[in-house]
């Protein structure tokens, strides 16, 4: 089975009903896609809390080591980190119950994808939140 994303008119409706938007492996350095993606939707006013242990704070917000230590509910995950990481984030995403599973353009894993059908979560990989964002106006 391969992996197949929501079609662009459920993304739009994700992308508006979400609020919060949890960013795992945001970095701090403006060059890098994270950053700009991440300021991206928080101009588009988004709430952005940044997932990354080696940084204290992104965008003006305290960045948290994990999925399991941010207490609010979330919304989306988006996931700026290699594919080979992806089993363990979904199995953390699975745990804090948020929304949606999003792994940015260029990053796919199965298993992870199948962890989280599984357990009828939203999945989207391969994709740029932004890109799309910018699809729904």
């Amino acid at each position: 089975m391969k992996i197949e994303n929501p079609s662009r008119e459920e993304i739009g409706k994700i992308l508006k009903k979400a609020k919060k938007i949890a960013v795992v492996g945001l970095s701090a350095n403006p060059e890098r896609t994270s950053h700009m993606i991440a300021k991206a939707m928080q101009e588009a006013g988004y709430e952005i809390i940044p997932v990354n242990p080696a940084v204290d704070e992104v965008l003006g917000v305290k960045a948290v080591a994990s999925l399991k230590d941010i207490k609010d509910h979330v919304d989306i995950v988006n996931v700026f980190r290699r594919s080979e990481y992806l089993p363990e984030i979904a199995k953390e995403f699975a745990e804090i119950d948020a929304d949606v599973f999003w792994a940015q353009l260029g990053v796919v894993n199965e298993e992870a994808y199948h962890y989280l059908k599984e357990r009828n979560y939203t999945v989207i990989m391969d994709r740029c939140i932004k890109v799309e964002h910018a699809m729904t106006k």
